[in-house]
């Protein structure tokens, strides 16, 4: 159009030339002419000239050549051509050059828009060439730029288009943008969308960073829509190609058939192998025939292993692995020469309280019972004697090829204590023990590691009367004690305290005669009577009633008083004794004296009576007064 306009002010002006050109052409000959009559032809030109001018076609000039329906014709393809568009409104765009920062987009409009690449990094595949649907943000800014977004076109379109990929169980792609709590955020036609972490591979993950700024497929699996949430699940695209490729595999599998695996993930109870589109897991104790914590142990992540199948289910699709079972068993390795006898080195590797595992050499185990672990009467818990990593000799008490097990035991390398008791602990010996236990009926003491003894509950005093052994003594504490009794074959002793002393009750048979009284304090109230102790610390029994003090009151603890043996029986080690004894007896031989003299009395008033009554007629007036003194005198005798 400007070279257009160019042109035709270039035709103007060369126009305006040739039309003075002429007019001063004309003034010159027309002196000529006077002077010279020859030049007659000049007149003939100035009316050709002004000819030409008023005959120019000016619109002709104008239209460059061209017609009124040229012009209406160019007009018209020119609006065809040149897109009508408004703000704020989606319009489709074909990119039509790309680099590192931008993306160039003709909508039809006078010129291109221009829209940052950070706006299609959902899609990297974009080329030129492709359809894109932009926002057009500002048709001419300042610098006459057309200004579009795609990013604002796809969030007004997205939502729409996230239900009909939803309804239309369509597969899409999404721009993962970033991590977050238990999944990843997805951008999906703009929108944010949320992909668990279940959801990423059917395989766990253990590193969701490395799925960051990756374009993968999705399909819809959950839509919000009040909350406009969307969630998204790579995992169910390819779980239906796995499980037909599952199905074909486990039909194809066989028990023995050894396969190669890659180690998928491993947990404390064992590990899942990938077997090229099925899983199987090889338990913790399929793993090594040796005894191991952790699966860690003996494999790692991503380490391709050869299996033997177990065991598979074909409904359930699980399959049991063994990865011991490719190599010989350890038993058929253990020397033939081994014998029950023979002393062997190994390394504790599992406690318990019955006993503890001992690896004599990798999956070859032997068990310490608690009672093999030492000569003591007593069983520990094992953790007392060993603990997991101690290195032991052992002597091997029992050993089944057959059956694979093997028992050993360590007090073996020790003396056994009752092999010389007799001439180590003679009857009548005196030692020192240790007190390990109490029972209603006695005490357990140890001598030595071993060598324990039972002091009898009858045995341990010869005065007091023990209800339980915990009255005497304590466990821990140190107790003296005599030897009573040896049983070697039974591994048996009988132990006696009191046998330290002489037996009191020999001297208590000459003191404590029955009829004799002595001071007690009342030591012990019972339900029917007291426990009295008497003199060097023995003790008598006193019935209730017969604990009744003399003023009627019961006597109570603490309170010293006399008491009457009235019973002492020195096989039973028993005296019975009475407080009431010793002051009712005093009372019976008061009695009969009292009674004597009240005889006397009443004899000698009887015999005044008759006396007076013989008299009476000779009594005078005044005798009578006195008889009359006398006779109440009589009556308050008799009252």
């Amino acid at each position: 159009m400007a070279n257009e306009i160019e042109n035709k002010e270039v035709l103007e002006a060369q126009a305006a030339e040739t039309v003075e050109t002429p007019a001063a052409q004309v003034e010159e000959p027309v002196a000529e002419k006077v002077a010279e009559p020859a030049a007659a032809p000049a007149p003939k030109r100035k009316s050709n000239a002004s000819a030409d001018n008023a005959t120019f076609d000016w619109d002709a000039f104008e239209n460059d050549g061209f017609d009124e329906a040229d012009k209406a014709a160019t007009e018209e393809s020119y609006s065809q051509t040149l897109s009508r568009i408004s703000e704020n409104e989606v319009v489709e765009g074909t990119v039509v050059a790309m680099n590192k920062r931008e993306v160039i987009v003709n909508i039809g409009y006078k010129s291109e828009g221009v829209v940052s690449i950070n706006e299609f990094r959902y899609n990297p595949d974009l080329a030129v060439g492709d359809k894109v649907d932009v926002f057009v943000e500002n048709a001419e800014d300042k610098k006459g730029q057309l200004i579009l977004s795609h990013k604002r076109a796809r969030s007004l379109r997205s939502w729409d288009r996230v239900n009909e990929a939803y309804d239309n169980n369509e597969i899409v792609k999404g721009y993962i943008k970033c991590r977050t709590k238990g999944g990843m955020i997805v951008d999906v036609f703009g929108i944010e969308a949320f992909l668990p972490g279940s959801q990423i591979d059917v395989k766990p993950i253990r590193d969701y960073d490395v799925y960051v700024n990756k374009t993968m497929e999705f399909k819809i699996v959950k839509i919000n829509q009040e909350y406009r949430n969307v969630v998204v699940s790579h995992k169910a695209l390819i779980e239906a190609e796995l499980e037909a490729q599952k199905a074909e595999i486990i039909s194809r599998l066989e028990k023995g058939q050894v396969l190669e695996g890659t180690v998928k993930n491993i947990c404390s109870y064992g590990v899942f192998v990938d077997l090229g589109g099925v899983d199987g897991l090889i338990h913790i104790t399929d793993l090594s025939w040796g005894r191991i914590s952790h699966p860690e142990e003996v494999v790692q992540l991503d380490q391709k292993i050869n299996v033997v199948i177990l065991d598979f289910d074909d409904t359930k699709k699980r399959i049991a692995l063994g990865l011991k079972q490719l190599s010989p068993h350890p038993w058929d390795a253990l020397d033939p020469n081994l014998k029950v006898g023979d002393v062997v080195k190994g390394k504790v590797v599992v406690i318990a309280d019955y006993g503890a595992f001992v690896e004599v050499q990798p999956g070859v185990e032997g068990l310490i019972h608690v009672s093999e672990m030492s000569w003591s009467l007593h069983l520990r818990s094992a953790q007392d004697f060993l603990k997991v990593g101690d290195e032991v000799e052992a002597v091997i008490l029992t050993l089944d090829r057959e059956e694979r097990k093997m028992s050993l035991g360590i007090k073996q390398l020790k003396p056994d204590p009752w092999a010389t008791i007799a001439e180590k602990y003679p009857i009548n010996s005196r030692h020192t023990a240790t007190v390990r236990n109490f029972t209603n009926f006695g005490v357990f003491v140890e001598l030595e590691e071993g060598v324990d003894g039972l002091v009898h509950i009858s045995d341990l005093s010869w005065t007091k009367k023990i209800k339980h052994p915990s009255e005497f003594t304590a466990i821990g504490e140190p107790l003296e004690v005599v030897v009573l009794e040896v049983d070697q074959a039974n591994r048996r002793l009988s132990l006696g305290h009191k046998q330290l002393e002489e037996n009191p009750w020999d001297s208590y048979e000459t003191i404590y005669t029955v009829g004799s009284v002595h001071n007690g304090t009342v030591a012990n109230l019972v339900e029917k009577g007291a426990v009295i102790t008497l003199a060097d610390g023995v003790e008598g029994y006193c019935s209730a009633r017969n604990l009744v003090k003399e003023d009627g009151t019961p006597a109570k603890a603490g309170e010293v008083l006399p008491f009457r043996v009235e019973e002492f029986n020195k096989a039973s080690k028993k005296i019975i004794l009475s407080h009431v004894k010793t002051y009712s007896d005093g009372r019976k031989e008061a009695a009969p004296a009292e009674e004597k003299a009240e005889d006397s009395e009443a004899k000698n008033t009887q015999k005044a009576v008759k006396k007076l009554k013989a008299n009476l007629e000779k009594t005078t007036l005044g005798d009578i007064s006195e008889l009359a003194a006398l006779k109440d005198e009589m009556e308050k005798a008799q009252e």
